[in-house]
């Protein structure tokens, strides 16, 4: 009977151990991107990214600049996935401060993604900020702590050389694709 019991307690265990549901690696959240959180450091990367190509852009002597200095991860396939931007350049205990997505697979959970237009992005957050810049706009977005650039090509003609312009969300066309994003922690 004991032993009966011991097997039944394990089997429950095992079942429970195996139905957890596992990450998915491509799912945009506000602190985490996949395994990557908002407290990983950079020598943990490669834990974090072990089946892809992480490249970093350090340049020597550089320390004194005080830029830091973008990590870049490349699919096995050689496709770039993300650039990562430490907080202090030149530290493997530095945390990650940003995150940009360059890759489609990469989506949020109400699935907005690179391929997304700013009607997604309308519909599934309300936008902080629009700010104007020179060739593109950042629209921002509190809630999941990420700035959606577009380009201003994307843009009526009349909005897109005058950068004094405050830029309403109902003068963006729905259509508008995204450029890229980043996620900020």
């Amino acid at each position: 009977m004991k032993n009966l019991l011991t097997i039944l307690v394990l089997t429950i265990l095992m079942v429970s151990c195996t139905s957890e549901k596992e990450q998915n690696p491509f799912l945009i959240q506000k602190q985490n991107i996949g395994l990557l959180t908002d407290s990983t450091q950079v020598k943990d990367l490669e834990l974090v990214f072990a089946k892809d190509s992480i490249v970093n852009a350090s340049i020597k002597g550089d320390e004194f600049t005080g830029q830091n200095n973008d990590i870049d991860i490349f699919s096995s396939t050689g496709e770039k996935l993300l650039s990562l931007t430490p907080s202090q350049s030149l530290d493997s205990t530095s945390v990650i401060e940003s995150v940009r997505i360059f890759s489609e697979k990469y989506k949020t959970e109400k699935s907005v993604s690179t391929l997304s237009t700013f009607k997604d992005i309308n519909e599934a957050y309300k936008i902080s900020s629009i700010n104007n810049l020179i060739n593109s706009i950042v629209i921002s977005v509190d809630e999941i702590n990420t700035s959606f650039t577009i380009d201003k090509k994307e843009l009526p003609a009349n909005l897109r050389f005058d950068m004094t312009l405050k830029i309403e969300p109902v003068q963006i066309p729905d259509a508008a694709k995204i450029k890229y994003f980043i996620i900020h922690w």
